[in-house]
């Protein structure tokens, strides 16, 4: 049946560096951050979802730079490969190819723009469990940006019915969304927190790992957040926490992928502009970005 897989800690939902016109991949500059993130004690990293304009890629696209984070991670951390997109057969189609390119793992968000009844999620992610059996799967509940939420119920139901359903990233921002997922499955169920203004509650709670947009430009801060919780320095971890706080509104509470990109190009690493139809970054607002995390010593 499927291999085990454990989550634990820091994954990193990639941004996708793009050429200096918005279109293409820069697959040099991916590898790139890749290296960089391992080297900061990331402990995975997951590629084309929402941070890493996903649903702006096109299916070639995502599969070029799933091959690429692939390859360039040689197996010293987790990949969790997002495939969801609005339809089934694609969303399978992908799960397909991360499978056969060596993923670790899927991540799916809900369906969206359609308006779908609970069976039809729970319909829809058991097609996607079995189509690829051997490999676990993580639900991705972020119902602002579907239109689709997973409750518990829904949750129980497609995990009953699919064994390889091992977890889900809650990105909803509403704690008690994600607590009602912690105990699903007797427990046997891993919660990963995909909003960065509720992580240390999250881990407090039983989540077991964090989901970080922001860690893409400021990694050792979720890291150091984590060693401190593990290690039981929940004075560290509040103060990790708080700088982590700072990072997330000032670049845009993960909402603004332009900030993020202008400010991973602040320390160093190529990204590239948003693609269309996201708005640029203008230079006041990178500049009063950059003002606010200089003043916070995060750069």
């Amino acid at each position: 049946m499927q291999v085990p897989f454990v989550v634990r800690g820091v994954i990193v939902p990639l941004l996708a560096p793009t050429s200096e016109n918005g279109m293409g991949v820069d697959e040099e500059a991916l590898r790139t951050h890749v290296a960089w993130l391992i080297d900061k004690g990331v402990h995975g990293l997951m590629p084309c979802g929402t941070t890493g304009e996903g649903p702006l890629l096109t299916a070639e696209e995502r599969r070029r730079v799933l091959e690429t984070v692939v390859e360039a991670t040689a197996h010293r951390v987790a990949v969790i490969a997002h495939v969801g997109v609005a339809s089934t057969s694609e969303t399978i189609d992908l799960a397909r190819h991360a499978r056969d390119v060596g993923a670790d793992a899927i991540s799916a968000v809900t369906p969206y723009y359609f308006r779908l009844p609970e069976q039809a999620l729970v319909a829809h992610y058991c097609r996607l469990a079995e189509a690829v059996p051997d490999l676990p799967v993580f639900l991705y509940n972020i119902p602002q940006c579907t239109g689709n939420s997973l409750t518990r119920a829904a949750v129980e139901a497609i995990v009953a019915r699919c064994p390889n359903v091992v977890g889900i990233k809650d990105s909803s921002g509403d704690l008690s969304s994600l607590l009602g997922f912690v105990g699903v499955n007797g427990g046997d169920f891993r919660v990963v927190c995909g909003s960065d203004g509720l992580l240390l509650q999250a881990l407090q709670a039983g989540a077991c790992a964090g989901v970080s947009g922001n860690a893409n430009v400021f990694p050792e801060v979720v890291v150091e957040l984590f060693r401190a919780f593990w290690r039981g320095d929940m004075e560290g971890a509040r103060r990790q926490q708080s700088l982590l706080d700072v990072a997330r509104r000032a670049m845009g509470d993960g909402a603004d992928l332009a900030l993020l990109k202008a400010m991973l190009e602040v320390r160093g690493l190529a990204s590239g502009p948003v693609r269309s139809p996201l708005p640029p970054a203008t230079p006041e607002t990178v500049a009063r970005c950059r003002a606010t995390l200089e003043a916070a010593g995060l750069l």
